[in-house]
Formats: structure tokens, C-alpha cells, sequence
């Protein structure tokens, strides 16, 4: 029998933690049993950053609504790392076993090697998703921009003013009416052409000069 019966990888996402990746159903239904009781050597980890070893649940007093539950599954030792990214706690690798003190020296110094290279692989995808938030926000002001420019020039043809003093008719109308900016615009816009604005389209990150 091997000393390991579940592995999972314990993330928050919006404040709350969730397991994004498991061996099998045994380590989801354990870690989901910490977050419903919100305690356990999972949820320890992941707050602390710090490495919790536990090589016998029934002889441990902390976390009396997660114990009997685990047990009941099976589940008698546990290792919990903690996932770090740029000094951040961003995550914990749970290992969990139904042997007692299943997790000697070299299981735990695999078991850290390991939790090594997740916390690099979670560093490269938080990267890719944060280069995506960036170029969706950009996007964004592109669009929102061009629908402003729209409108600047319809002002500017019906008042017979600069493109600034244009500009301060949109942003006077935006405050008075408590409206965003851009809604003032493009509804400046659908009340003269009779259509939705249609904005440039914005910036591809695989478009080739």
C-alpha cells in the first residue's frame, strides 16, 4: 500500500478556498469537509504558510469539527504546503494517507520538491491571467475611448465649439446625471445616427505589422 491515498491543491479565488485540481474524490471531499467546518491542517497551511505534518489524526486535539469527519473517510495522517508566490501565500498541496505517520523525511522532502514546482507553475499561470486582465482592460479603454471621440464630434458639429469645450459638455451632463462618461456618449450617439455606437475594435495581441 502506498503512503499516499489523496493528493490535492487547495487556491483561494475571491476570498474563499476551493480545490482546482485533485488526485481523486477522496482529497476533494476532504478538503471541501475543511472548508465547510472552516478549520484543518489544509486551511492552517494555506493562512500560516507554513508546512503542517500530521502522523495521527486520532490522537490530535485541534480541529474537532474536521477530525471525526476525516476519519470517518479514511483519512488518519496528513501533509499539508504551503504554495508560495513572490513571498505570498497563494495556495497549499495536501497529501493525505490512511496509514499512521505515512510521511517520513523522504516522503516530505519529495512532497516539498514537488510543492516547489506547483508554486512555479501557479506563479506562471497567475502571470498569464494578470497579462490577460491587462490587455481586457486595455481593450476596454480603447472601445470606451473611441465611443467618447464619437461624441465629441457630434457636439462639436452642433455647437459649433472645440473639441474641449465638447468634451466639457459630455463630462457636465455625466456628473449632473450621475451616468458613466461613456453612456452619455453613446447615447448621444444611438439618439443621432438611430443605431448603437460601433467602436474600433481594440488592440490584438496577435495581429502581425
Amino acid at each position: 500500500m502506498t503512503a499516499t491515498a489523496a493528493c490535492g491543491i487547495t487556491v483561494r479565488r475571491d476570498g474563499q478556498p476551493f480545490t482546482p485540481a485533485s488526485s481523486n474524490e477522496l482529497a476533494a471531499q476532504i478538503d471541501e469537509i475543511q472548508y465547510r467546518t472552516d478549520e484543518g491542517p489544509c486551511l492552517d497551511s494555506l493562512n500560516a504558510g507554513t508546512v503542517v505534518q500530521v502522523d495521527d489524526l486520532n490522537q490530535e486535539e485541534r480541529w474537532t469539527n474536521y477530525r471525526p469527519q476525516a476519519v470517518a473517510h479514511g483519512i488518519v495522517s496528513s501533509l499539508s504546503l504551503p504554495l508560495t508566490v513572490d513571498g505570498e501565500t497563494l495556495g497549499a498541496l495536501n497529501l493525505y494517507s490512511d496509514r499512521v505517520a505515512a510521511f517520513d523525511r523522504t516522503q516530505r522532502e519529495n512532497a516539498e520538491a514537488f510543492a516547489a514546482q506547483c508554486s512555479a507553475a501557479l506563479a506562471l499561470s497567475l502571470r498569464q491571467v494578470r497579462q490577460a486582465e491587462v490587455q481586457k482592460q486595455l481593450n476596454e479603454a480603447m472601445v470606451a475611448r473611441s465611443v467618447i471621440d464619437q461624441a465629441i464630434g457630434i457636439l462639436m458639429s452642433q455647437q459649433r465649439c472645440t473639441a474641449t469645450a465638447a468634451f466639457d459638455l459630455l463630462r457636465t451632463a455625466s456628473q449632473n446625471r450621475n451616468r458613466k462618461l461613456r453612456d452619455i456618449a453613446a447615447a448621444i450617439i444611438t439618439n443621432v445616427s438611430g443605431e448603437a455606437p460601433q467602436p474600433r475594435p481594440g488592440f490584438r495581441t496577435n495581429d502581425r505589422p
